[in-house]
């Protein structure tokens, strides 16, 4: 049979975020249990691997977080205390407006690239909301982001303005890399968001070197502050690609403070993920290391924010990196250029019909934590932001010719500035020569 399969709808369970005492909802790994559940889409039944581990580095396992929640679920009741919820009344407005924000500023960017106004690929984050939103909505403005080309979502929700990053996509100069980065490529010094990156398996090693700087400066430079920690995003794909599993035997080895979020959507491209891994359990590939590893329902936004949590604390602490496998799915293609034909339209049903905007929707209205006009007013605003959005990048300027060799080398002077100090494509015998290419 296929590896040992768990649920979507429950966080597995691997080694404890926590040491210390042993806790009463701690589950054993180290027997073989019989399993059925419907992992990635298929029904599958598996038995766990027994784990044989001398005494001294026996760790118990932590109760799957969706279990907490159905756990806190029951026991809330109208007459009951908040101190049951998951979250309070201003955490969940927060978390809405920013998965509201993603959903509505990818949905502008498919029409606008429809209509000519962006170029190359584009990549849309939408049904992925919960992953973006529950990890990067805890973090501090000095914590780090690393991304992919599936990159918009993640910069928004660490607080890159949306008309920085239309501006970005439609080439213009006041997009948060001028125009020059596009798509695939944001960044944002101010807001630490560190790139995204076109290749797979490409910002695995930005995030674990930022990671490195943030406890080099607390332990050698004692910065004692420098609590900072890096989120490093990638997909499925990319736990196939060999920096993955560099990067993962470094940050164990000295303890960075980094955690290794999967999105993983099932699909790289057109290739079925059960297809094209040996193992589709990516979260046990964390144990193999030394690290924790946990999966978790990537649809529900409160799921994932409740391992975030615990996977940054312990980064934040010193502890340690943290790989977390969130199982989600992307609602259109792999690019706006794919016609999607390959996946199944039973499955996109299944998946859609699992929206995590109308998941955290419903949470709010059951719990009485959001009324339908407060809920009203956040979509209305958001309009407004991507509309504003939209009108400033179309009537921002276009960069310069004289920008085109800016940032490309070390020292501008050995190529890009002439002698008379100015860059030599300003010269009109620059491109001489070169009018028909």
């Amino acid at each position: 049979s296929q590896a040992s399969a768990f649920s979507a709808a429950r966080c597995t369970h691997s080694l404890p975020l926590n040491s210390g005492a042993p806790r009463s909802d701690h589950l054993s790994i180290f027997a073989p249990r019989k399993i059925t559940s419907s992992f990635l889409g298929s029904p599958l039944t598996a038995t766990s691997p027994s784990v044989s581990v001398s005494s001294s580095h026996r760790r118990s396992a932590i109760l799957a977080v969706s279990e907490v929640v159905k756990e806190k679920k029951t026991k809330s009741s109208v007459s009951n205390s908040l101190s049951n919820l998951l979250i309070t009344k201003e955490e969940g407005l927060v978390l809405y407006e920013d998965m509201v924000l993603g959903r509505s500023f990818e949905d502008m960017c498919a029409q606008m690239y429809y209509r000519g106004k962006m170029f190359g690929f584009v990549h849309l984050y939408n049904g992925q909301e919960a992953v973006s939103t529950g990890f990067i909505k805890l973090l501090k403005k000095e914590d780090s982001v690393v991304s992919t080309y599936r990159d918009h979502v993640h910069a928004l929700s660490k607080g890159v303005p949306a008309r920085q990053v239309m501006s970005e996509l439609f080439g213009k100069t006041t997009g948060c890399c001028r125009g020059q980065g596009g798509s695939m490529h944001m960044f944002s010094k101010e807001h630490n968001v560190l790139g995204g990156f076109a290749f797979i398996g490409e910002g695995i090693p930005v995030a674990t070197g930022a990671a490195f700087s943030s406890k080099y400066r607390r332990e050698v430079l004692k910065q004692a502050d420098c609590d900072h920690v890096t989120l490093a995003f990638f997909g499925d794909g990319t736990c196939n690609n060999g920096q993955f599993f560099e990067c993962l035997n470094m940050a164990a080895l000295w303890k960075l403070p980094i955690i290794f979020v999967v999105e993983n959507n099932l699909w790289a491209i057109g290739m079925s993920h059960i297809r094209a891994t040996s193992d589709p359990e990516i979260w046990k590939k964390g144990p193999a290391f030394g690290m924790p590893g946990f999966h978790v329902d990537g649809m529900d936004v409160l799921k994932v924010r409740e391992i975030a949590k615990e996977a940054v604390d312990r980064a934040r602490s010193g502890e340690g990196p943290t790989l977390v496998e969130c199982e989600t799915y992307r609602f259109r293609g792999h690019s706006l250029a794919d016609p999607d034909e390959l996946r199944d339209p039973a499955e996109k049903a299944k998946y859609a019909a699992r929206d995590p905007i109308a998941a955290l929707k419903r949470y709010l209205f059951e719990n009485n934590l959001a009324s339908e006009a407060e809920l009203k007013a956040i979509d209305k605003k958001i309009d407004e932001v991507v509309e504003e959005a939209v009108e400033f990048a179309d009537k921002s300027p276009l960069p310069p010719r004289s920008q085109l060799l800016e940032n490309v080398f070390a020292d501008p002077k050995g190529f890009g500035i002439g002698p008379d100090g100015k860059y030599r494509c300003e010269d009109p015998k620059f491109t001489e020569g070169t009018a028909h290419v």
